[in-house]
């Protein structure tokens, strides 16, 4: 399934937003681009005994589609390739927003909810996901580096999990003070979160070789 042809986000009964329908988005180019600014996802799955879990996991997207991997030996993984059903959902957190009470005070952030069932990649698409998503994460790295042994390969779950059924909900702005506060004397307003890659610190070995320019293009 082509970009163009994907439901927008937020159109199933299951992704409509409900609780602030105003934050909903339902431009495609908004998914995309809250995914791909994110590198770490919250991936939920509840185990035979009906126990939910929510799992970290380092992921990238390609097209039409999220892409992470996992040990074959973690069954909650196992369970995810057996076609167990998940949602994703990736947050980013742009600003605190003070408002003049404590319940408009609140957050500016972009997220984004998948669900759905993940395929399971093999052979050389595996190996083509593992390196999109380490040039997601490590841009220009993958080239320095060794490539994942067979034994490795063997020991890593590659999943994929469909854009088909997701949802965006983006927060911005001031506060949204109630009439009863605007005078407040008291001070108002947003406080932006940034997030930005330090400069290399090489560990003792690394310290022999200049660090790699495009570590110079990494930003956030």
């Amino acid at each position: 399934m082509t970009e163009q042809h994907l439901p927008a986000p937020g159109t199933s009964e299951r992704t409509r937003v409900r609780r602030i329908p105003e934050k909903a988005v339902t431009d495609r180019a908004a998914l995309d681009a809250v995914l791909d600014a994110g590198l770490v996802a919250h991936l939920a799955v509840v185990d035979d005994d009906g126990q939910p879990y929510v799992v970290p996991v380092a992921y990238a997207r390609e097209g039409d589609r999220v892409l992470f991997h996992g040990s074959t030996g973690s069954r909650l993984f196992r369970s995810l390739a057996d076609g167990a059903p998940t949602c994703l959902t990736v947050m980013l957190l742009d600003g605190m927003v003070l408002a003049r009470s404590a319940f408009e005070s609140s957050m500016n952030y972009r997220s984004v909810m998948v669900l759905g069932r993940c395929e399971v990649l093999e052979g050389e698409e595996k190996e083509h996901a593992l390196r999109v998503v380490s040039d997601h994460l490590l841009p220009g790295r993958w080239d320095d580096i060794r490539p994942p042994s067979r034994k490795e390969l063997a020991a890593t779950l590659m999943l994929a999990l469909p854009l088909d059924e997701a949802s965006v909900k983006i927060s911005a702005g001031p506060p949204d003070d109630a009439d009863e506060d605007v005078d407040r004397p008291v001070w108002g307003g947003v406080v932006p979160i940034v997030e930005a890659f330090g400069a290399p610190v090489p560990d003792e070995k690394g310290a022999a070789y200049p660090t790699p320019a495009y570590l110079a293009q990494w930003s956030r």
